[in-house]
């Protein structure tokens, strides 16, 4: 069988299955994480601009966006994948390089809403996209994220797939969704090297590009069968003409939502190691930001290309310079919503110190990208020098927020735009999605 047809037969024999509780469990965490991310991203631009742009398909259907207003389900998808990709605290799969919550809850939940599905279904198409999404992501590898953004190329993968299951597709029209959707994938990584609202669009499209391939499916619209693995297909067109079977060995098995890396702090995850370094460094020394004299970090090759703006100007910028986002943590300690607003990115403590900070790629730590995300900082204050090697970011499987964690992070991000009632009632929801007869509001 074809790629798409293997993994339309998993997910139709995974239907028949009762879900694992502990897959369960990581999928409503999955879930709460995402509205984390929808809510503070829902009020900014681009969301409130493509509200703008797609009047004409609000205030009617039967899917919502994030703070209630009805909608078409591709255009929900579109506005609340945008929305969850904005402010940079969506959920990451280490080993794809892809943000999979953005596009693949965006495109279930329109879906589930419309539908009227229970909450159980909709979970179940979140872990069905997830399992899948993920797969294509970590076999694409490093070659793929060279010039791709994965949210977007990957995550089409991920909405299809949700979408796909939640429509109830039987697999050979399951396989000819994902097989259509393969030639929506886009996003390219330069579109986010200069200031611009592109890269929330990717996730955004990629959750509209799910839906609408799986529905398509769902009427008889046919794609290729061979279009990840063939001679000019996804796989040698946008990869190194990765090897396929490796990814259904463990497929059903150890489900990878159980390993997401849930954000610590609000901007590009490739920055985080860096952080949590300086912050253990700075606490283990005892000094205050203008003690220092000089910083150096050492890391990943991905994270100087990505998060490499020497003098942000705008909060898109800063949230993707490493030598911004370190200053603000030693200067603050933290990175917060906070660290983006006007008066703080003019902080003079903290532009002052981003002249005292070099970056370098270390080439052991690049060697293990992406399996692990690592950085080495020192800290020379005082007349003395100090080095901590970070050997993972707070917030990835191997250091996991707790649920008591996640808690708080939603309850910060979520209470200043619904209110501390409705964000507790919502998250005491989200903890029992499972029972929910249906998700239609």
């Amino acid at each position: 069988m074809h790629v798409v047809e293997r993994f339309a037969a998993w997910a139709e024999d995974f239907r028949k299955l009762p879900i694992p509780p502990e897959v369960l469990h990581h999928a409503k965490r999955a879930v709460i994480d995402w509205y984390a991310a929808l809510l503070p991203g829902a009020v900014v631009a681009p969301a409130t601009l493509l509200e703008a742009a797609l009047k004409e398909e609000l205030d009617h259907g039967k899917a919502r966006l994030a703070l209630g207003r009805s909608a078409t389900v591709r255009a929900a998808a579109l506005i609340n994948g945008s929305a969850a990709h904005t402010v940079e605290v969506d959920d990451i799969f280490r080993d794809a390089i892809y943000h999979p919550g953005a596009p693949t809850i965006a495109a279930a939940l329109a879906l589930a809403q419309a539908g009227g599905a229970s909450g159980e279904q909709f979970l179940r198409a979140v872990i069905v996209g997830y399992e899948i999404s993920t797969r294509i992501g970590a076999a694409m590898g490093r070659a793929h994220y060279k010039y791709w953004h994965n949210t977007g190329t990957i995550g089409v993968f991920g909405a299809c797939a949700a979408a796909a299951e939640l429509l109830g597709l039987e697999r050979k029209r399951f396989a000819h969704a994902l097989a259509t959707v393969t030639t929506f994938a886009a996003g390219l990584q330069q579109s986010f090297r200069m200031d611009s609202m592109s890269k929330p669009l990717h996730a955004g499209r990629a959750a509209e590009a799910g839906v609408t391939a799986a529905l398509a499916a769902r009427e008889g619209v046919t794609g290729s069968f061979d279009v990840i693995e063939g001679e000019a297909g996804f796989g040698r067109a946008m990869g190194d003409n990765p090897d396929w079977i490796e990814l259904f060995e463990s497929l059903g098995k150890d489900f990878h939502i159980c390993r997401m890396t849930f954000k610590n702090h609000t901007c590009c995850g490739h920055t985080f190691a860096a952080i949590d370094g300086a912050l253990a460094l700075q606490a283990k020394m005892g000094v205050a930001a203008n003690d220092i004299e000089r910083v150096s970090v050492g890391t990943y090759k991905a994270a100087l290309d990505v998060a490499g703006y020497e003098q942000p100007r705008t909060p898109a910028e800063a949230r993707f310079s490493l030598k911004y986002v370190v200053a603000t943590a030693l200067t603050h300690g933290s990175v917060r919503l906070a660290a983006f607003e006007p008066a703080r990115m003019e902080d003079r403590i903290t532009r002052s110190l981003m002249e005292k900070i070099s970056v370098s790629v270390d080439r052991g730590l690049d060697a293990v990208f992406p399996r692990q995300r690592a950085a080495r900082v020192s800290i020379t204050a005082g007349g003395r020098s100090e080095e901590h090697l970070q050997p993972t970011r707070i917030g990835d499987p191997d250091a996991p927020l707790s649920d008591a964690q996640l808690e708080a992070k939603y309850l910060e991000l979520a209470v200043p735009v619904i209110g501390e009632g409705k964000a507790k009632a919502l998250l005491q929801k989200l903890w029992q999605l499972e029972s929910e007869k249906t998700l239609a509001p």
